[in-house]
């Protein structure tokens, strides 16, 4: 134990002597932290609209002061026809088309319908998918309102009448689930990173032979480089914890325990990745550009913007194996839902099986002789 304490003593020393690891390892993930989630938002707010009113009638202009007045949505102009407005699409001056037709108003009073036609930039599916509902909703409830008026004040029998509510997320702010899947993304980055330079800059420095004559053991080695880097991680997991709550005021409504446990067994996993990515490589040029690629997999396929349920059958069973993704899973259910470890204990297998193997291989590969 004596020569792993002093192994520890020495890699500490290095951390601290560079100047640069300590202020990224702590000032990124804190700026970072508190920009991204600004960024990274799904909400659709603003979405400038561009009218087509052939009509003129109360109708109409009842419509398009109903939908003036949500906050979704900006009346960014009013043109004469379809071919004006269509031309602010391709400009990118507006986002979607409302067309209400000629005698919008009489075909509704004749004949009890009438034709509202919608056009969305679809270049951005989410943004044109959710204005389109957003409207679609705000239209409806106008015409709910104009044959309310007919009836004189009397309700419409419905041949079925649906009641949601929305739980653990009531509000649905897209923050609460983003922040804390950022705070997963930051803390893998960082580690991997980090972890993948370390034994590769040995090896350029010429220190790694040094090391080699000593009668350091091979897991006395790998530990001596893990240990450091984990304990700053779970500093890092701490930080955004903090940011968590008192910058965006989520709500742990789960054990804190519980969120160590997973982070502690997490960061084993994942620093394995780096420390196995080190040992294959003998730059560190060469070691980021392997880490990057991982690490752009994993993000891509951990379930950071999609549901992984979702996507074709090989990536799920990819993605069902990265750690990254078992984690993801649990921080959110853990923070958002109150999860207990009852309800996420196959996670924690993948985690720890994958910090097993990962590991394991690290102590295996490693050599200390040509």
């Amino acid at each position: 134990m004596s020569v792993l304490f002093y192994t520890l003593q020495k890699e500490f020393l290095l951390i601290f002597r560079d100047k640069m690891i300590l202020p990224m390892m702590f000032l990124m993930p804190i700026i970072q932290l508190t920009i991204l989630p600004f960024a990274v938002d799904l909400d659709v707010r603003h979405l400038r609209l561009t009218v087509i009113d052939n009509d003129k009638s109360s109708y109409s202009q009842q419509i398009i002061s109903k939908i003036g007045a949500s906050d979704i949505f900006t009346i960014h102009s009013i043109e004469n026809t379809y071919s004006e407005a269509i031309k602010k699409i391709g400009k990118n001056e507006a986002d979607i088309i409302l067309h209400i037709p000629q005698n919008f108003e009489k075909d509704l009073v004749r004949n009890n319908e009438s034709v509202i036609s919608i056009s969305a930039d679809a270049v951005d599916a989410i943004k044109s998918g959710l204005g389109t509902n957003y409207l679609s909703s705000i239209i409806q409830n106008f015409n709910h309102q104009i044959r309310l008026e007919w009836s004189g004040g009397v309700e419409f029998s419905a041949p079925m009448d649906v009641k949601y509510s929305f739980w653990y997320n009531p509000l649905l702010s897209y923050r609460n689930y983003m922040v804390p899947a950022i705070l997963v993304l930051l803390l893998t980055t960082l580690s991997g990173f980090i972890t993948t330079l370390n034994i590769v800059r040995e090896k350029e420095e010429g220190t790694m032979e040094q090391i080699n004559v000593t009668p350091l053991k091979r897991w006395q080695f790998i530990l001596g480089k893990l240990i450091p880097f984990w304990i700053i991680g779970i500093v890092i997991f701490t930080l955004g914890l903090l940011i968590l709550s008192y910058v965006y005021s989520i709500h742990i409504e789960g054990s804190i325990l519980l969120l160590y446990i997973f982070a502690a067994v997490f960061l084993v996993s994942i620093l394995g990745v780096g420390l196995f990515i080190s040992i294959l490589s003998n730059t560190q040029q060469q070691a980021m550009f392997v880490s990057y690629f991982f690490i752009m997999i994993f993000i891509l396929l951990s379930g950071l913007f999609t549901n992984i349920e979702s996507m074709p059958k090989w990536a799920y069973s990819i993605s069902n194996i990265i750690p990254i993704t078992h984690f993801m899973h649990a921080v959110r259910a853990i923070v958002i839902k109150g999860s207990n470890f009852s309800a996420l204990w196959l996670n924690m297998v993948y985690i720890l099986a994958a910090g097993i193997i990962l590991n394991g291989l690290s102590i295996l590969l490693y050599r200390k002789t040509s």
